[in-house]
């Protein structure tokens, strides 16, 4: 279960369909009559009449199959597609297929990653049951942070031994008939966690404790989040919700079903970020060796509230403080200073932080607790 909430030039046009669902009927406008008698025209007939000024000429004789939800008798429509693109009043998708073998390694050292992704029965980590888990596992050229070599794929249905609620079963497909009997294989799980350097999951402080509790061996391995470990909106990204991220990549796929979900994530972090020289892959490796810190805003005065909340800290209820995530000592020490001035307005006063590794980042447990003298 996902949280609601690049053009790769490492997927070639023989690894990826497209689809295209046309309604480019070619009916001509009627000839003109005297006002007095004259008919509105159809709005199909309009519709085709402005397309026809549009559209490429390959793309005026493709004739619509209903039945068939694409265009008939048409056995190129990967030309279809090329003489849309060319066109500015135009953008296509085509769907992901998943990429199995990847070139080889270009530089000596790789990372051995995971790609993970569950479905549960619903959000509560302490109630709900994994229902579907998916794991691919590849290695990382570590210098081009592109995949290398074959990927392998383990991907199985486990009954929650709870009924699976109606909105859950509308969102992924998976109804209680489909995972009767059935189970994870703990062997084959265990064998492709082992060796790994990173679990990457996209929402991992959802993804982690649901694997946890079901494999405490993952415990102790070092795990990233591609949902916030990257500034989707500093990349331009008006969404960092998985479907859009592979939309803006000219993707489309299957969504809410875990092993898909995992190949269009490896497929968006294969690819450069929008604006960087590396890939989401890249990035993070280079952040999961890096601390992270949540910072409390301890005893803030109730008068800092609205600016607390606008500086996008959150209000813990359970803890009855203000707390925010900050990636790096840069940023720790800028939120001291902002704090200091805004929230306790230049008074003197202790905070305390949370620094995180990645062996506790979006898990249940704690890091090391410090404490800072504004």
């Amino acid at each position: 279960m996902r949280i609601p909430d690049a053009q790769g030039s490492t997927l070639n046009n023989d690894q990826l369909d497209f689809a295209f669902v046309a309604d480019l009927p070619t009916i001509a406008l009627p000839p003109k009559k005297r006002a007095a008698r004259s008919k509105p025209a159809p709005s199909s007939a309009i519709a085709s009449a402005a397309t026809s000024q549009l559209l490429p000429p390959v793309l005026m004789s493709a004739v619509p199959d209903p039945e068939r939800g694409g265009v008939a008798n048409d056995p190129d429509a990967e030309s279809m597609a090329v003489a849309l693109e060319a066109h500015p009043n135009y953008r296509v998708l085509r769907r992901l297929r998943p990429r199995l073998d990847w070139a080889s390694a270009q530089g000596q050292a790789v990372c051995r990653i995971i790609v993970l992704d569950t479905e549960t029965t619903g959000l509560d980590q302490t109630r709900d049951k994994i229902m579907e888990l998916a794991l691919l596992r590849v290695d990382v050229d570590v210098d081009s942070g592109m995949p290398v070599g074959p990927v392998q794929v383990y991907d199985a249905l486990e009954d929650p031994g709870m009924p699976i609620p109606r909105e859950v079963q509308d969102i992924t497909g998976i109804d209680d008939s489909m995972v009767q009997g059935q189970r994870i294989d703990d062997d084959r799980v265990l064998a492709m966690l082992d060796g790994v350097d990173l679990v990457i999951a996209h929402n991992a402080g959802f993804d982690r404790p649901f694997v946890e509790a079901r494999f405490p061996q993952a415990r102790a391995m070092a795990w990233a989040c591609s949902f916030a470990d990257i500034n989707w909106k500093e990349q331009g990204r008006g969404s960092a919700k998985l479907e859009s991220l592979a939309r803006d990549k000219g993707w489309f796929y299957d969504a809410h079903r875990a092993e898909m979900d995992c190949h269009a994530l490896l497929a968006v972090l294969a690819t450069p970020l929008p604006k960087l020289t590396h890939t989401g892959l890249a990035h993070l490796m280079a952040q999961a060796g890096k601390p992270s810190y949540r910072l409390q805003a301890t005893n803030a005065p109730f008068d800092a509230k609205d600016k607390l909340k606008a500086r996008g800290y959150r209000w813990s209820a359970e803890q009855k403080v203000w707390h925010t995530r900050v990636g790096d000592g840069k940023a720790l020490q800028t939120e001291f200073e902002w704090l200091k001035e805004h929230a306790y307005h230049q008074r003197s006063a202790a905070v305390q932080f949370e620094k995180l590794d990645a062996l506790v980042r979006y898990s249940t447990r704690t890091g090391e607790m410090l404490h800072h003298q504004l």
